[in-house]
């Protein structure tokens, strides 16, 4: 597997060849031979393999049935014996929120927070309609929402992927705006209305625009489908770089003069970004949501590599 940068990929901007170029990898991901998921946590097969099953009806026990799916409460009843017959899980939306905001606008090494997240966006999305799921999506800017209905085919991926690249493009060129930019609470309203009940969310964003009355949300979200959580980290928001200058840095409220030379402004960073990230960390764990985590500095298919 090629663990390079697609071969269009500049890191600033996005293009159509570049989101395709992950269609291609999708196969290294599919059940049951690995999950995704289980790769970000570092394991190289998934627990679960292929896809879940779901009940379907019960029926007269057959010879050879599974003595373990035998329905004990039915055959008390009818006094004949019953056995569950089960099904293969039929297709799910997954609905995607990618968060284009300004300070996801940000790269300090090889790639834009936001262009690592477009990666991973394409790559789920294939990986979705692969497994004849329905893929769906909702990109929020900071100041204004988009939504894609989940479709199945690769018609899914094709939409997200152009509203993707529009999304991004328009934040590049707002960048040096001082406009104010809302929470994600909008961005995970539409989400509770967009999203059926049994849906997997997966929420990728830096997280630097949820606060505490965003919790409510992603608690109302959590009751009816199943979140993931995708942290997207830039090395020098954790303090991390070879740079020993001064800088004048901006968070789109107010600029600072940082000295990149003092080891305790950098330790400063990266104490105020661990903090951060331990509490996203204790809400999905409250939650029993699954918390993963990106870093800007290499690319997509490295980090996936484990």
């Amino acid at each position: 597997m090629s663990m390079k940068q697609p071969p269009s990929s500049n890191g600033v901007t996005l293009s159509l060849e570049e989101l395709i170029f992950f269609k291609q990898h999708t196969v290294h991901w599919l059940p049951p031979a690995k999950s995704l998921w289980s790769q970000l946590h570092g394991q190289h097969h998934s627990s679960r393999l292929g896809r879940g099953m779901d009940f379907a009806e019960v029926r007269q026990y057959q010879p050879g049935d599974d003595i373990r799916s035998i329905d004990w409460r039915v055959t008390a009843r009818t006094g004949k014996t019953h056995t569950k017959v089960f099904c293969e899980e039929k297709e799910k939306p997954v609905i995607l929120y990618l968060d284009f905001s300004s300070s996801m606008q940000f790269g300090s090494t090889l790639m834009l927070k936001s262009v690592l997240m477009a990666h991973m966006a394409s790559l789920i999305s294939w990986i979705s309609v692969a497994q004849k799921d329905r893929i769906g999506a909702v990109i929020d800017d900071g100041q204004t929402l988009v939504e894609v209905k989940p479709t199945s085919r690769s018609k899914g991926p094709l939409q997200i992927i152009q509203k993707m690249i529009d999304g991004h493009q328009s934040s590049l060129a707002r960048l040096g705006n001082t406009t104010s930019q809302t929470s994600m609470s909008d961005g995970l309203k539409t989400l509770t209305r967009l999203c059926p009940k049994g849906s997997e969310i997966v929420l990728l964003s830096d997280f630097t625009r949820l606060d505490e009355s965003n919790t409510t949300f992603i608690n109302q979200l959590n009751r009816h489908n199943r979140i993931k959580v995708i942290q997207i980290i830039d090395p020098l928001e954790r303090g991390k770089t070879t740079y020993r200058g001064v800088e004048l840095v901006s968070n789109r409220i107010k600029n600072q003069w940082i000295d990149f030379s003092s080891k305790k402004t950098r330790q400063q960073i990266e104490h105020a970004f661990t903090d951060h990230q331990q509490s996203l960390k204790s809400l999905c764990h409250s939650q029993a949501i699954h918390y993963s985590s990106l870093s800007s500095d290499s690319p997509l298919l490295q980090q996936l590599s484990g």
